[in-house]
């Protein structure tokens, strides 16, 4: 399914007004039709300006990475295409091949990377953050050590306007909202795999039980975090009330 967020800030450029970005986050190597041609089909329908994948492309258990490169090979047919590694990239041994292999088939690879988004003379800063674990192992149910905050405000600089920010981690709002992130578009939960009603997700990686940061939109002062609940499965091979799906993030100036 494809879910819709509406995200206003009056820090939002009037030109970047309607805006629109498509997450895929969490795939795992996972196929939707054949050689994804479902999931591609979503992706242009819903019009994006850009396509950001936010990690786990692939899965380190069973890892294809012919045909990750062959869904990024299609997708930037649609849209423009950027990339953040997950914690599943972190555990490949190839994972070398994957980022050359993107970066061929034409996706930005933003490993602790900035870039300038343009639209009719307005400008967006757009962060791309390495998964923590490429430096520091985390496990199941503890937080992950990170230098997110040290980074971030090495990446941002001070030159002000918005930003957004492409990283795995969920878990790592407060961080995001301290360094002063307009948006931030995250993965990693899979939406707490089972979601109970009135309580939301069961268990999510790096949060354990009923994780704080599982699904959808969430506000700190003038940080928004949207976070997906994803396409593929990992560990766990099957979810409860908790479809895959696309988010569809559409800007609105204020």
């Amino acid at each position: 399914m494809v879910s819709t967020v509406a995200i206003s800030s009056s820090r939002i450029p009037p030109a970047f007004s309607g805006f629109r970005i498509a997450q895929v986050s969490d795939l795992h190597n996972a196929k939707f039709g054949k050689d994804n041609s479902t999931l591609l089909r979503m992706l242009s329908e819903s019009g994006p300006d850009i396509i950001v994948i936010t990690g786990d492309l692939v899965d380190s258990a069973h890892t294809d990475i012919d045909t990750a490169l062959s869904f990024a090979k299609e997708a930037v047919q649609i849209a423009p295409v950027y990339y953040v590694t997950g914690n599943h990239e972190a555990r490949l041994t190839e994972y070398g091949r994957l980022r050359t292999g993107l970066e061929t088939a034409g996706v930005t690879v933003l490993e602790d990377k900035t870039v300038w988004l343009e639209r009719d003379g307005g400008k967006i800063m757009l962060i791309g953050l390495s998964d923590p674990d490429f430096t520091v192992k985390g496990d199941m149910f503890g937080e992950v050590p990170s230098m997110a905050g040290t980074k971030l405000e090495s990446l941002a600089g001070s030159e002000g306007g918005y930003t957004i920010l492409l990283s795995h981690r969920p878990e790592l709002f407060e961080t995001y909202a301290d360094c002063g992130i307009g948006l931030v578009l995250s993965g990693h939960a899979h939406g707490g795999q089972f979601r109970l009603p009135l309580i939301g997700g069961l268990v999510a990686p790096n949060q354990g039980l009923f994780p704080k940061f599982d699904a959808g939109l969430y506000t700190d002062d003038s940080t928004d975090m949207v976070v997906s609940r994803s396409i593929g499965n990992s560990i766990i091979p099957f979810r409860f009330n908790n479809r895959p799906e696309i988010v569809l993030v559409e800007l609105c100036a204020e």
